[in-house]
């Protein structure tokens, strides 16, 4: 009795051996997996590579195209299941008399004084009525609330249906330049003098580096200024150095302004690291610089405010969360000890 092989029986490698260079290919074609239905793969996975074909024959791009223009210039036109004759149809429409007149039934009728005053109403009165109504939509935001705040005389100098014209703005002159004398002022550093407590150098920006180094190298031994502003001097990082050492011997000094400048994070951070050494400074502003800090700026900010107990304000938006958070907490304690030492 004969029974059927085993399939597992078949040695596939005896019959790969068999085929041809060609078989193997045809074979390798057929077993491939395709996915016809995934739009996101790529059309090499969505169907069967179809470039090892044999040409069909000779390509002439010009004779192609120049018959399918041919072909197309020969075929005809389809007529028009219904022929364009200019001919209107139907019939044209005529409005009905009395149309565009509010009903009898929704028309209000007013006392004879209101009828004779709306009757009269300019075109600037009824935009007043209006806002008064509440109906908003018919005039421009600044007619309406213009109305809204009439004291017994017409608001509005143009009608509902004026054209919205912008608000106009009231120009203010710009801020005159800062009169400082930089030579006197650095004098007066220099000398100690008693009459010199505030040094205000703002927006002053053609003072030169090595003056401004100059100023701050006359602040170490300074002790009547109390007050130092040097915002939006240009001031860099040689300028920054400069500060820090004044910060290290300065013993008068209460609040410095170097905001708006052009101090990087390695001048801001021998700035930072001088604040460790004083213990006269109440108030320090450092935002604004050119470029942004840096996280490693903002820990080292965190960690001076929080060994530092005289900083009772500092000027400057933190990136992070973190040393944000530690800062205002310090910034706190240090306010409340200050209060408990007055009330002492």
């Amino acid at each position: 009795m004969s029974h059927k092989s085993d399939p597992r029986d078949i040695d596939e490698d005896a019959i790969l051996k068999g085929l041809s260079a060609e078989e193997l290919d045809q074979l390798d074609y057929e077993l491939q997996e395709m996915d016809p239905e995934n739009a996101i793969l790529p059309a090499g996975f969505r169907q069967r590579d179809q470039t090892k074909k044999s040409p069909t024959g000779t390509f002439d791009r010009d004779a192609l195209q120049e018959y399918l223009e041919k072909q197309a210039l020969e075929h005809e036109d389809r007529e028009d299941l219904v022929p364009f004759t200019g001919e209107k149809k139907g019939k044209a429409f005529v409005p009905k008399p009395g149309s565009g007149q509010i009903p009898i039934s929704e028309q209000i009728t007013l006392e004879p004084e209101l009828e004779e005053a709306l009757k009269n109403a300019t075109d600037a009165e009824m935009c007043d009525i209006a806002a008064i109504l509440g109906m908003y939509t018919l005039m421009s935001n600044k007619q309406y609330y213009d109305a809204l705040g009439l004291e017994g005389r017409i608001a509005n100098t143009e009608g509902i249906n004026s054209v919205v014209k912008p608000d106009t703005y009231k120009i203010f002159p710009d801020e005159p330049p800062n009169p400082t004398n930089v030579e006197e002022t650095l004098r007066k550093i220099s000398k100690n003098e008693s009459s010199l407590s505030d040094v205000n150098l703002n927006n002053i920006k053609d003072i030169p580096i090595p003056k401004l180094k100059e100023i701050f190298h006359a602040m170490k031994s300074n002790t009547k200024v109390k007050s130092l502003s040097i915002a939006a001097t240009r001031s860099n990082d040689p300028v920054a150095v400069a500060i820090a050492e004044m910060l290290a011997s300065n013993k008068t000094l209460q609040s410095l302004n170097i905001e708006s400048n052009f101090i990087t994070a390695e001048g801001m951070m021998a700035i930072i690291k001088a604040l460790g050494q004083n213990t006269t400074l109440k108030e320090i502003k450092i935002d604004n610089q050119r470029q942004q800090l840096g996280d490693s700026v903002e820990m080292e900010i965190a960690k001076m405010l929080e060994k530092n107990p005289s900083i009772l304000k500092i000027g400057y938006h933190f990136n992070q969360q973190g040393p944000r958070a530690r800062a205002s907490m310090a910034i706190t304690r240090n306010n409340d000890v200050f209060r408990k030492k007055r009330v002492k």
